[in-house]
């Protein structure tokens, strides 16, 4: 399929008017988040009818594309999450409606395809092998990463009617539209600070002051890293962070002794800061220390949540679901907490969810059958 190149702001107001009157259009971003700390958006392909445009955000400011996302038009898209986020960002907007194939597959029992095994399995379409370390921020682009980026986009529009023709006929289109819907609303801000130091390798193990020292030193880092545009380990190491952790420093001597530290970040006057950070996380008082949710399912409840999740993994194989899709642990753990969740809603309810209670009040038993192969959960 042609496409164009769009690198002025003529030509991209050209393309959102013509998009006004789209029914649905593809839509696809090109980005690098190796060493910022915001992505930095390189390409956008847009395809819609018989077109394909490309879209330089390095030339262009992409905002006006908001006006078509917050359109009548439904945006089709193949793993979506991070393309929503930087929309969001640059354009101020997110789509009014969405369809993400990589979703809707899962419904298909395809799992979480590729979009060029999609395109092969339902199209018999092969794409073309990209380059993967391609720098999409580098100009001019080549005509072969022009095409290649073009392809993201071209052939969404017959994978999605494909898909939707088959889960019209399983009678489960409504549950596809259902979780791209609940991808598409999910809240994509800015996260606070000061949860940053939820994703430290073994956090859940700290203990005391330690834990109030990781939230302040990681919140401390992460606002560097964003003013400064630049990933948080460029601004202290993950080992220098554990080592602060570990060992609270008072002093830049103190801070010298700390594994992953060197003079070259002695030399740092923002150091300072980071040692006002140890000393808050040191004071900090437990009322104000930001924890995770925790899995708090009754430590009696194991047994069950281990048989129950096995079971939910064999369902979904027998419903040629993929898994992640039917039921999380997250969600097990909130039907049994609270009765609630997406277990006790709509499709899933119907298929696991009210077993799943009904096992719980004793009204249902599991067995096993086929000699042990498979669980089977009678009575419900």
């Amino acid at each position: 399929m042609p496409h164009t190149w769009i690198n002025t702001d003529a030509a991209l107001q050209r393309v959102v008017e013509q998009l006004a009157d789209q029914s649905r259009y593809a839509l696809d971003t090109e980005f690098h988040g190796e060493r910022s700390y915001h992505p930095q958006l390189a390409l956008i392909q847009i395809g819609w009818a018989d077109q394909v445009a490309l879209i330089d955000p390095l030339a262009v400011d992409p905002a006006p594309l908001g006006d078509v996302l917050r359109g009548p038009g439904m945006m089709i898209a193949h793993a979506c999450d991070q393309d929503l986020t930087i929309l969001e960002r640059h354009c101020g907007a997110r789509p009014e409606r969405l369809f993400d194939t990589q979703i809707a597959a899962g419904f298909m029992g395809l799992g979480t395809p590729a979009l060029a095994a999609l395109c092969e399995k339902l199209l018999r379409v092969k794409l073309a092998k990209g380059d993967r370390l391609t720098d999409w921020t580098k100009r001019p682009l080549s005509e072969a990463q022009r095409e290649y980026a073009a392809s993201d986009v071209e052939h969404l529009g017959a994978i999605t009617d494909s898909i939707e023709r088959d889960l019209t006929e399983r009678g489960r289109l409504e549950w596809a539209l259902d979780e791209c819907e609940a991808r598409r609303v999910r809240p994509r801000g800015k996260p606070d600070p000061r949860m940053a130091w939820w994703k430290i390798k073994g956090s859940r193990q700290f203990r005391g002051n330690t834990r109030g020292v990781a939230q302040e030193v990681a919140a401390w880092r992460e606002r560097a890293a964003e003013a400064s545009d630049i990933p948080p380990r460029f601004v202290l190491s993950d080992l220098a962070l554990m080592g602060v952790i570990q060992k609270p420093p008072r002093t830049r001597d103190d801070l010298s002794a700390i594994r992953g530290i060197d003079g070259r970040h002695l030399k740092n006057p923002g150091l300072d800061l980071l040692l006002e950070a140890v000393s808050r996380g040191l004071a900090l008082t437990p009322e104000d220390l930001v924890v995770p949710d925790r899995d708090d399912t009754d430590r009696t409840l194991g047994p069950a949540v281990s048989v129950i999740s096995a079971w939910l993994n064999q369902r979904a194989h027998e419903l040629q679901l993929e898994s992640q899709l039917l039921a999380t642990r997250s969600d097990l753990v909130d039907l049994l907490n609270t009765g609630g969740g997406r277990l006790a809603e709509s499709w899933r309810h119907e298929l696991v969810g009210a077993p799943i209670r009904a096992l719980m009040d004793g009204r249902a038993a599991i067995t096993l059958a086929d000699g042990g192969r498979r669980i089977v959960l009678d009575g419900h």
